[in-house]
């Protein structure tokens, strides 16, 4: 069976089609966060800190680290993304203890990352243009990590699976003459968004059959793809991931937490509660009014989508016994770990998925 390793100091995280399945957090990437890319040029690590601790508690097996921020007081990302992507790095390894996945388009980023990260991290990414090839192969081989390879190249982003399976069978025949063995490509064979294309999500799982069947390499996918610029997100994504899973996908990048209902929806809700002539008790707290409406919750917790994989993970046989579902759903919530599970104990009271 192929199984890619990646490694914190700590904790070994295994990609591999008998494994379950490998959640990368996503949320450490300022590319389309205006206040995220802001606190960063400002030195504001407040928001980093709270995501990587939500999506460890929400059940990321892996983090990725982007550190692409365009300065407005220098653009150029070869100058100011390296040292951004250190700082970062050492960050959130003084917080928690798993494996680290290295996100960056520059590649003295990627290198500045190799020599600052602990353990054995995924490397995100290499592609299958030329000049990408020679840049980074050399430094999968000479840290010994593994690396996302996109199915891209200089001709861009093909409509036809069969091409984007030319590129990653390229990626993988290059990585080997650098003596880079397959089990350390992970493969993204790029999902289009199935509003735009509808045999997007037939593609992928067809493509994700081929590339375990015939190149033996694990996959990867930027899960929230598939439902771009569609109504109800969560519910494409829910019914995708145990897809792609049943297909061979053994990770996604992905965010696993349910936001917090922020506390303008509350009061909107609040004031349509009031209007319809309901009287709730005056000492009934924020949580219990969100829960009780079905708005979901005052607190960062794992997300639907985490439901979908931990139930695709038992139906095969990835969680032995079902014991993982089972304290994903039944665990009491302790102090200060909210995120950790849909059900648990908040404010004294039993909260309700």
């Amino acid at each position: 069976m192929t199984r890619t390793i990646v490694e914190s100091k700590t904790k070994t995280a295994i990609i591999g089609f008998d494994q379950p399945f490998c959640v990368i957090g996503e949320r450490i990437n300022p590319t389309g966060r205006k206040k995220l890319a802001a606190e960063l040029e400002a030195g504001d690590f407040s928001t980093v800190e709270k995501d990587a601790l939500a999506q460890v508690a929400a059940g990321a097996s892996v983090l990725d680290i982007n550190a692409g921020v365009v300065y407005n007081s220098n653009p150029n990302p070869n100058e100011t993304e390296p040292p951004l992507m250190v700082e970062i790095l050492k960050l959130v390894q003084g917080l928690v203890d798993v494996p680290l996945c290295i996100d960056s388009s520059v590649p003295a980023a990627l290198k500045a990352g190799l020599e600052n990260c602990e353990g054995r991290p995924l490397l995100n990414s290499v592609t299958g243009e030329e000049e990408r090839l020679e840049q980074i192969l050399p430094l999968v081989k000479k840290y010994n990590v593994p690396v996302v390879a996109i199915s891209n190249d200089d001709t861009g982003i093909s409509e036809d699976p069969d091409v984007r399976f030319a590129v990653a069978r390229k990626i993988v025949r290059r990585a080997a003459d650098f003596g880079i063995p397959a089990h350390d490509i992970v493969v993204d064979p790029l999902v289009m968004p199935v509003g735009a294309m509808g045999t997007a999500g037939l593609q992928v799982f067809a493509l994700v059959r081929r590339l375990r069947e015939e190149l033996g390499v694990n996959t990867t996918c930027g899960a929230s793809n598939i439902s771009f610029g569609l109504p109800n997100r969560h519910g494409i994504n829910n019914a995708f991931l145990p897809m792609a899973m049943g297909a061979g996908m053994t990770s996604a990048i992905m965010n696993p937490v349910a936001l917090p209902i922020p506390p303008s929806k509350i009061a909107e809700k609040k004031a349509e509660v009031e209007a319809a002539g309901i009287i709730l008790p005056e000492d009934m707290d924020d949580e219990t009014f969100v829960t009780l409406f079905g708005l979901g919750s005052t607190l960062p917790r794992p997300g639907k989508e985490m439901e979908a994989i931990r139930a695709a993970n038992f139906l095969t046989d990835n969680d032995p016994h079902g014991g993982e579902w089972i304290r994903f759903n039944k665990m009491p919530v302790k102090a200060g770990d909210e995120g950790r599970g849909r059900a648990g104990r908040t404010g004294g009271r039993r909260r309700r998925a």
